[in-house]
């Protein structure tokens, strides 16, 4: 895609361009049903354009170097389209363990032009996250999210802890974000905490369980069925047991 010796702008423009010819019209329009707001999509589907990201990068990276990349990231996170936003993060993807400070503050940013779960779960999940794994100090950035008045830095905060509990890190952060975030009324931000607990629960079941059993007459029922998805029926019951309506 990209031609050679243009600037990180004009780079991002050719990536829109193409991107804008690539799709699929028919696929664009069924986008829409994934979203209670309004998309603007072109209409690709996720494997084929993390292929075409996949070699855009390539491309890049035989000219420029990570911080021009991550500079065309950041001018295509800009934009209004959905699949701008998702080629952002896929031109990033898998590339944490080369990124310091500076790319988590650029990522930080990019919680500003959210528009949609999509683009939030792919940035949060795909970069953010893994690089709280790496660096537990950068909970800390998890918590204060947490306090915001933005349902999507609400949201960031639960995701952004679900790489690291795939590992069993972060239990007593989890807890304490969980009691922190059981009483939020936004539909994002429930199904993103029933995110984090499920995954929690599967890959740290023996301490899991007790908590949900704990919480379980208080939390929304969204996050506990969430939650229990990869329980055993018989625990999941339990749980499920006397919650809320």
């Amino acid at each position: 895609m990209p031609k050679r010796k243009n600037g990180r702008s004009a780079v991002a423009a050719q990536i829109r361009t193409a991107l804008k010819s690539g799709g699929s019209s028919d696929h664009a329009a069924g986008v829409q049903w994934f979203f209670k707001e309004e998309i603007t999509s072109h209409g690709w589907y996720t494997a084929d354009l993390r292929r075409a990201m996949r070699r855009c990068r390539r491309e890049i990276l035989r000219e420029h170097d990570l911080d021009f990349l991550a500079g065309v990231a950041d001018a295509l996170f800009s934009g209004n389209v959905l699949e701008e936003k998702i080629a952002a993060v896929f031109l990033l993807e898998k590339m944490d363990a080369q990124f310091g400070d500076r790319e988590f503050k650029l990522f930080e940013s990019w919680l500003n032009r959210i528009s949609s779960w999509a683009d939030h779960d792919a940035l949060v999940h795909d970069l953010i996250a893994p690089m709280v794994a790496a660096n537990p100090v950068r909970v800390k950035k998890v918590f204060r999210w947490a306090k915001s008045p933005k349902r999507w830095r609400r949201r960031a905060a639960c995701v952004a802890l679900i790489r690291g509990t795939r590992t069993k890190m972060f239990f007593p952060k989890i807890v304490m974000l969980s009691d922190a975030l059981l009483a939020d009324e936004d539909d994002m931000v429930r199904k993103g905490l029933g995110w984090l607990l499920r995954e929690t629960a599967k890959f740290d079941a023996k301490r899991t369980v007790p908590y949900l059993l704990k919480i379980r007459a208080q939390a929304p029922r969204l996050v506990l069925r969430t939650a229990c998805e990869t329980l055993p029926p018989s625990v999941k019951r339990r749980i499920l047991a006397n919650g809320e309506t």
